[in-house]
């Protein structure tokens, strides 16, 4: 019975729901900075988008499995349980189970939609949709380079001004602008995972971003993103749309120029948790800053 949850627990990807954690969080200290914040909202919001992150991970593998994406030969077999592919779960369970937290999340996002608003509901279908549809037959956008596109739209806008538009009912200008750096790391970690697999994608004819542009390109396109999210912050504290804590994200560059060095030897088989502990780490001084605006 005990590996049996760690199976489910293991297949889940639970490390990834940081991120989610981290966009909901931004747009939470957002809506507490403009003087509303609800304790019980936010973790309702945090629950119904991990429950959603959680159906996307599993339907993924699911769909990368059953058409043969994922093999034993994968990097992503090499650095990270797979429970699916080492058969300890049934390919109709897992589909089962994305399709019962897709449910449990709209459910959430239902009874939200009731206390808050409508809109609400409108970003809860974008995102099951855009869950679904990233290795799902016929769609699969994952296939035709719109990955990293649909995690920053996920991960940024729509979950950060999401986060702030149940505080407050109405959406937010800065929560748009501050949700664009942080959206953008969040898509490097797919953009890490995609030139990691650069090799086995084009094998099997998944014409990810970086099959797209080829690995120099793909790589200079990485870095050029992380740049921007540094710049990004320092303009929007020269503009005034962020606290002048907020170089406090600054703090994080050691942190950036380590990954630099280590992705230009050589992209590791853990290049997408590298690029993930980069975006916890940015995004933690960002709402540690956000907050200082709030209270100091």
């Amino acid at each position: 019975m005990k590996d049996f949850y760690r199976n489910w627990f293991l297949a889940s990807r639970p490390w990834s729901f940081v991120m989610t954690l981290m966009s909901v969080a931004v747009g939470g200290a957002i809506a507490a900075g403009d003087g509303l914040f609800s304790w019980g909202l936010f973790l309702a919001t945090l629950l119904g988008a991990v429950c959603m992150h959680a159906a996307t991970n599993l339907l993924n593998d699911y769909y990368d499995v059953k058409s043969g994406v994922d093999t034993d030969a994968v990097s992503t077999a090499k650095y990270r349980p797979h429970p699916l592919l080492q058969g300890k779960l049934k390919l109709h369970a897992v589909a089962r189970a994305a399709y019962l937290l897709f449910l449990i999340g709209s459910v959430i996002g239902v009874w939200l939609a009731f206390l808050r608003g409508w809109p609400i509901l409108a970003i809860g279908a974008v995102g099951i949709l855009a869950g679904i549809a990233y290795t799902a037959p016929p769609v699969k956008y994952k296939h035709v380079s719109l990955g990293e596109l649909s995690v920053f739209l996920m991960w940024g806008p729509l979950m950060v001004e999401g986060a702030y538009y149940v505080q407050h009912q109405h959406f937010s200008l800065q929560a748009l602008w501050v949700s664009i750096p942080f959206g953008g790391l969040v898509a490097l970690v797919i953009l890490a995972n995609n030139l990691r697999d650069i090799e086995d994608d084009r094998n099997q004819n998944v014409r990810t971003l970086p099959v797209v542009l080829g690995l120099q390109r793909g790589f200079y396109l990485y870095f050029g993103l992380i740049a921007l999210a540094y710049l990004s912050i320092v303009l929007m504290v020269l503009l005034g749309i962020l606290p002048l804590w907020s170089l406090s994200v600054l703090l994080s560059l050691p942190l950036a120029v380590k990954l630099f060095r280590a992705m230009s030897r050589e992209i590791p088989d853990d290049a997408d948790a590298r690029t993930a502990q980069l975006d916890t780490a940015f995004g933690i001084l960002l709402i540690a800053s956000l907050l200082a605006g709030v209270w100091l």
